[in-house]
Order: structure tokens, then sequence, then C-alpha cells
């Protein structure tokens, strides 16, 4: 299963201290950025994905995080 997420991150630097807060936080997923996507994609990947659960962490890391539905 992947979910995807539109997201306000712009720095790679960014993107991966947050793929590894994610992937330690959620483990068994795996996440990535598309910083050169207009929408900033995040994509998570795994079972069991709560959309909710990585909007609200991405807010805590302070960044907006808005799940597109698939």
């Amino acid at each position: 299963m992947v979910e995807v997420f539109k997201t306000n991150v712009k720095k790679k630097k960014q993107a991966r201290l947050i793929v590894l807060l994610l992937e330690r936080q959620f483990p068994g997923l795996r996440a990535n950025f598309d910083l050169e996507d207009c929408d900033r994609i995040l994509r998570v990947q795994g079972e069991g994905i709560c959309c909710k659960s990585i909007e609200g962490e991405m807010n805590v890391f302070g960044y907006a995080c808005e799940h597109f539905p698939g």
C-alpha cells in the first residue's frame, strides 16, 4: 500500500530528516519525497498506514501535510 501526501517541505535536507523521523516513529513504513513535484509529494509505503497519524506527525514537525485520497 502506498499513500501520497501534499506537503510544504522545500529542502532536501529537511526531507531527509523527516524521512528518518517518520521511519523511526512508524517502524515498517518507508517514506520518500518528490520535491520536484509542485505539491512537494511525500510517499509512504507499508501495511496499515494511518494517514491521520502521518499528517499529525508532519504537523508536529512544523510542516503542512494533506493526504491525497486514492
